[in-house]
């Protein structure tokens, strides 16, 4: 979330909030300045992290247009939807524990995303767009997820244009799945995320060769192959790679079932934009599902009962990227004891987490409130990330080198932010920094 203030017009660039571990629901931010005066939201894309304030804001009396692409309004109908459904669940849940009425400002969250929706403004990639008097808005694709964005704002100003770009969340080199992220639009200022900081990804050699191993065990073993993913745009990476390595032998052709309605959603939006993915025949977007009989979603709760009792070989691919809620609980705990089956964590695993207890080299993990045995196989790949790692992100910045540009580095860790900064400062960046929170930066 950054607010651009341009004499007294106000930009909101991304509105997000955190899902709390443990718990569906969402947790906002205070805004920095009061809703009202906010102007204009743009976008990035539709990872809750970057949109999940948005019915807050309209609740507290944002009024204004929201812009972002076509795709991306799509895809915050569907996550918004999601999150709306899981605060009104959770909030009757504690209304019947406590013996109470729920709160009528939780109730409202459906009635917000509405909202939101009637307020977004759909806006093509590479049209600039005047979006205030002298403020003209430009998407160029950011490769991260279906839709994703960098923004580019420039103001026209006596006697000289102000720019600015702000990355959002910038996507992986050497993936192929969606188009590549298109150059970072040169910038007085550049805000850039920084979340893979000094860290590298695994190629896609090196993940072919781990998950062909992990599957090829459990045709084997006859164990279920498990993997942990993140509802939009992990879980998509994840089924088309294992539905391209099937395809092309590289791993035997199990059964794959996705276990997540919100999934199911989501790649039901992918479908309706086929104009998002390369034409080359090895990078072809998921096929209709038709087409790969091997490949099932399951949306109902009773078909997911249904397949934690399945046995044989078979890949699940089931909601909780982080293993601490989501479908992939109940298959966690009919496989935790289970030798001949593996997990496969394709995710950050925080701290606290059951993944990162799955990660951990010890025999047991506590999840309800009892110690499981960790007998099932646990392999980590980081390669499904739809995030540039440290490698790609100099490479998308050093075009910029020599320019005035300052850069701010964002979404990261400290240590990662830290890491990249250093990285920018030797290769002749002048005016790198690592902001902390309502931290401003004058540009005229």
């Amino acid at each position: 979330m950054h607010l651009v203030e341009v004499g007294d017009q106000r930009i909101l660039l991304d509105c997000g909030a955190e899902r709390e571990r443990q718990h569906s629901r969402v947790r906002s931010p205070g805004f920095p300045v009061p809703p009202p005066y906010v102007d204009v939201v743009v976008l990035s894309h539709a990872h809750v992290d970057h949109c999940g304030a948005l019915p807050r804001l309209i609740r507290e009396g944002f009024t204004g247009p929201i812009y972002c692409t076509r795709a991306t309004a799509e895809l915050v109908a569907v996550m918004l939807a999601d999150s709306a459904r899981f605060q009104e669940e959770e909030a009757q849940t504690r209304a019947i524990l406590q013996s109470e009425s729920a709160n009528p400002a939780v109730n409202e969250v459906r009635q917000q995303v509405h909202q939101v929706l009637r307020q977004v403004v759909c806006v093509p990639y590479c049209v600039p767009t005047e979006i205030l008097p002298g403020v003209f808005l430009t998407l160029v694709d950011a490769g991260h997820i279906l839709g994703s964005a960098m923004i580019h704002l420039m103001v026209d100003g006596p006697g000289r244009e102000t720019r600015l770009t702000f990355t959002g969340d910038i996507g992986r080199r050497g993936l192929p799945f969606l188009h590549p992220a298109a150059p970072v639009p040169p910038a007085d200022l550049v805000v850039c995320e920084s979340t893979y900081g000094g860290r590298y990804h695994q190629t896609v050699e090196a993940m072919t060769e781990v998950m062909a191993r992990t599957v090829r065990r459990s045709v084997e073993q006859g164990g279920v192959v498990l993997i942990p993913a993140f509802s939009l745009g992990r879980t998509q990476l994840a089924v088309h790679y294992l539905q391209k390595w099937m395809r092309a032998g590289q791993l035997p052709r199990l059964p794959v079932f996705v276990d997540s309605p919100l999934a199911a959603e989501v790649a039901d939006v992918y479908e309706r934009f086929p104009e998002a993915f390369p034409t080359d025949e090895d990078t072809l977007p998921l096929p209709p599902l038709e087409e790969w009989p091997t490949v099932r979603y399951v949306r109902s709760r009773s078909e997911s009962d249904e397949l934690a009792e399945r046995r044989g070989p078979c890949v699940i691919v089931a909601s909780g990227g982080m293993c601490d809620g989501g479908r992939i609980v109940k298959h966690l705990k009919r496989h935790l004891d289970d030798p001949r089956a593996s997990v496969v964590l394709i995710s950050y695993q925080a701290p606290d987490t059951l993944g990162r207890q799955l990660l951990e080299q010890r025999p047991t993990v506590r999840l309800h409130g009892r110690n499981w045995n960790k007998w099932l196989d646990v392999v980590e790949l980081n390669g499904f990330s739809g995030h540039a790692d440290h490698a790609d992100l100099l490479a998308y910045l050093e075009p910029l080198t020599g320019s005035a540009t300052r850069l701010r580095l964002v979404h990261g860790e400290p240590h990662a932010a830290q890491a990249l900064a250093e990285a920018l400062l030797d290769r002749g960046f002048d005016d790198v920094a690592v902001p902390a929170r309502e931290d401003t930066v004058h540009l005229a």
